[in-house]
């Protein structure tokens, strides 16, 4: 009671509404209240503080300096609290909503996700594939995984993998010129998604200069496992990441027939809000999927036997 009577909480809450949504109608309308009522609320703050919060205008409500610099604050204590409450009344029946590009999805995640689920049976997972970086502002995702991103201070990024280009095909194809011997060879066979700028990198680092690639838009792919699927029905050569084709390596489907391996300068990372990184379904998954990746890769490089080449 103490606390209450020392800050108006609930004139706090009622101004991050009418802040967030710019409008005291609509505050109004989401707390129940009616607009007397939210104006009365934000009038005790400003009374509270000795100075304005908004600057009310026939048309647009603004934020003064002093209600700019209480808002992120507001916020943050809100979606804590929010947290505090629901890891309160649950620890289990949560939902984990996760996007995450197409070949991660399909060639890692949907492969391991199982032994997530084993060790957390609490919580359910809702798994979407997305082609573009998730706008947490305006979705229901929890997390999100993505190649590099952009760098917001209200989202956490956690590095989870810098996957290796190497050149992919099927044995049976490289059968069909007596092998591959050099680099040069691959450009005897179809090339996936010739247009694909790692190609002429990776010939170049092969100390192919000017490889003459193919100018044709044909035989191109929108993503690696599509890619690998290609090579796989013996359609061509795919340059794409070893890391997620374990098991067509293995079973010799498909051979990388050089070491060479060029790396991709930005990681695929984990993202999620800031402000759920205390939620019980986030920590676990995040614990979770970092020592996943890094067990993955230790056992890729054994089975290999041989070390990725950085170019």
């Amino acid at each position: 009671m103490k606390l209450a009577r020392q800050f108006p909480l609930n004139a706090l809450r009622v101004f991050e509404t009418v802040a967030r949504l710019e409008n005291f109608t609509r505050a109004g309308e989401e707390l129940g209240m009616t607009q007397t009522a939210v104006s009365y609320q934000i009038k005790l703050l400003e009374e509270h503080l000795g100075e304005p919060v908004f600057i009310r205008k026939p048309r647009a409500l603004q934020l003064t300096p002093a209600g700019e610099r209480l808002l992120p604050k507001v916020s943050d204590a809100f979606n804590l609290l929010a947290e505090a409450v629901s890891s309160a009344q649950k620890a289990g029946g949560e939902t984990l909503e996760i996007h995450t590009i197409p070949t991660f999805a399909s060639q890692w995640l949907a492969r391991n996700l199982g032994n997530f689920q084993l060790a957390h049976p609490e919580v359910a997972v809702r798994l979407l594939r997305i082609a573009k970086f998730t706008d947490f502002r305006n979705t229901t995702a929890d997390v999100s995984i993505f190649w590099g991103g952009e760098q917001r201070d209200d989202l956490v990024y956690v590095d989870l993998l810098r996957p290796f280009y190497s050149p992919l095909l099927s044995p049976k194809l490289a059968a069909t010129i007596g092998g591959i011997e050099t680099p040069a060879d691959l450009l005897k066979l179809p090339l996936i998604s010739p247009n694909d700028s790692w190609w002429l990198q990776w010939f170049q680092a092969a100390g192919l200069s000017d490889p003459k690639l193919p100018a044709t838009r044909q035989n191109i792919f929108e993503s690696q496992d599509l890619e690998a699927s290609a090579a796989l029905a013996g359609q061509g050569v795919a340059i794409v990441s070893p890391f997620f084709f374990p098991d067509e390596l293995a079973s010799g489907r498909l051979i990388q027939p050089f070491d060479l391996a060029l790396q991709a300068r930005d990681p695929i990372r984990l993202v999620y809000p800031k402000a759920k990184r205390n939620q019980h379904k986030i920590r676990a998954f995040h614990h979770w999927i970092e020592t996943a990746i890094q067990a993955s890769e230790e056992a890729r490089r054994t089975v290999n036997q041989s070390p990725d080449v950085t170019v």
